[in-house]
């Protein structure tokens, strides 16, 4: 997935993200704001990993991302 469309739909993913990082609070997801770098930090500290085990983390939690997770533009919604 393009880091970019997560960014950019980062109140969408979050909900997922706290699904795989528990420890990270709203403050961290705030501080990280879509930003990857920020991200991999917050995990490196929230959980006392190496800047490498982080990175590998995020990378794989990014291969998981689908287009599923993402609002479609022609969805429903009740008017």
């Amino acid at each position: 997935m393009n880091w970019d469309r997560i960014e950019g739909n980062w109140k969408q993913v979050k909900g997922k993200m706290v699904e795989q990082w528990g420890k990270l609070t709203d403050d961290d997801f705030d501080v990280v704001a879509g930003r990857r770098e920020q991200l991999a930090g917050k995990i490196q500290e929230r959980y006392g990993v190496a800047k490498d085990e982080a990175e590998r983390q995020v990378a794989d939690w990014e291969r998981r991302v689908t287009d599923d997770w993402f609002e479609k533009p022609n969805s429903k919604k009740p008017h």
